[in-house]
């Protein structure tokens, strides 16, 4: 007991290292919050791209684009894109560290949200659209205010395993020197020699983290289900 509250006081206590973990958790979650909103943004849009593909057979063009688009991003590693982002996009760029993990993992983010998006429209049943229709609405008219709230409120809950899963991936940032929580606990490592109490605290912070998320999302399924009945 008298050893492991030495070497807690050690990698932790002594010198703030505490505060390695808490800046770095400061970083995951902005990248995390705004990579999200970058990949749900793009993954809309490439959705919609697609779907209206399929149902009209329009847009030829930018739905190959968005093939290939997620074709090269969900068939290539996320730390291979990061990497490729950092030191070849901005390879000759003084440009934020931040910035770079943020762009690379929403754009990441986003062909996952784009499939998840895409399957949430094409499960409306093509009686609403046509309802739509009749009524007068255009096919955009239609799709904002009769398709994608139904859709939106159908994939909520899988956007939300989006967000936890993107938490995670985020801790390959150190591979771009960002001080990310992964980076903060091995920032601590470096100093103790020390590898068991920092990394097992990294650990331990995602897991909280994942396990609060999940409990968040569980919930979010529970009321959409209340409210359909």
């Amino acid at each position: 007991m008298g050893n492991f509250q030495q070497r807690f006081y050690l990698n932790f206590i002594k010198d703030d290292r505490w505060t390695y973990m808490w800046d770095g958790l400061m970083v995951t979650l902005e990248v995390t919050l705004f990579a999200t909103l970058i990949g749900i943004l793009v993954g809309f849009l490439v959705a919609i791209i697609r779907s209206t593909h399929d149902r009209t057979g329009k847009m030829k063009i930018l739905n190959a684009v968005c093939q290939v688009y997620l074709t090269v991003i969900r068939g290539t590693p996320v730390v291979v894109q990061l990497l490729i982002v950092y030191f070849v996009i901005f390879g000759s760029v003084n440009v934020s560290k931040v910035l770079v993990a943020v762009l690379a993992f929403g754009i990441n983010s986003g062909a996952y949200v784009a499939e998840i998006c895409r399957a949430g429209i094409m499960s409306i049943d093509i009686g609403q659209m046509e309802a739509g229709r009749s009524i007068g609405f255009s096919y955009g008219q239609t799709m904002w205010y009769i398709v994608l709230p139904q859709a939106f409120k159908n994939v909520l809950p899988a956007l939300g395993n989006e967000f936890i899963v993107l938490l995670k991936e985020t801790s390959v940032s150190g591979y771009i020197a960002l001080h990310d929580l992964t980076k903060g606990g091995d920032v601590i490592r470096s100093r103790t020699y020390d590898a068991f109490m920092p990394l097992i605290g990294v650990a331990l912070v995602y897991l909280a983290m994942v396990l609060g998320f999940t409990k968040l999302v569980s919930l979010l399924e529970r009321r959409l289900n209340q409210s359909e009945r």
